[in-house]
């Protein structure tokens, strides 16, 4: 029955962004935009592949200091749906820097951590707003990975008001 559970943890995180869906889309979907913003505080992202269609590859680089020292980690997987400035769904799995898949064993994940995960994310257009909804299915909601989610939609809410700024 546990195991049934956990299958089911998700990390859900709900954000208002003042701009309209496009905007938001193409941080999401444009390769220097999303490295801009994608990881946490501190982190180095590589964007390597985002071939953004149904069957398209994503390889994804992050590279951080951390107290036991410089840390590098890859992300793989497939857009599943790609539905312009309304819905965004990937798998994600550790990857090496080819786009391998790694076993949760070989990347130091818990017991039971799955070897691919599924994000989900909504974009609902309120007059020029954006409501966006993230979902992380597989990764639970206490756990490093949301806390990664955070930081990073915290990054991307700072860059998008730099990028305004800039305008």
């Amino acid at each position: 029955m546990a195991e049934a559970q956990d299958r089911y943890k998700a990390v859900v995180i709900e954000r208002t962004y003042d701009a309209p869906p496009e905007m938001i889309w193409r941080m999401w979907t444009e390769a220097e935009h999303f490295a801009a913003w994608y990881g946490p505080e501190g982190a180095a992202i590589t964007v390597k592949e985002m071939n953004l269609r149904v069957g398209g590859r994503r390889l994804v680089g992050m590279e951080m200091q951390t107290p036991n020292g410089a840390m590098q980690m890859w992300f793989t997987g497939e857009h599943r749906e790609v539905v312009e400035h309304r819905r965004l769904v990937y798998t994600e799995s550790t990857a090496d820097a080819d786009g391998n898949v790694l076993s949760p064993t070989e990347t130091g994940m818990p017991a039971g951590h799955p070897t691919t995960t599924e994000v989900t994310v909504e974009f609902e257009d309120l007059d020029g707003r954006t409501r966006l909804v993230l979902t992380h299915a597989g990764v639970p909601a206490d756990s490093p990975g949301a806390i990664g989610w955070t930081m990073a939609l915290d990054k991307l809410t700072a860059y998008m008001a730099a990028s305004r700024d800039a305008d």
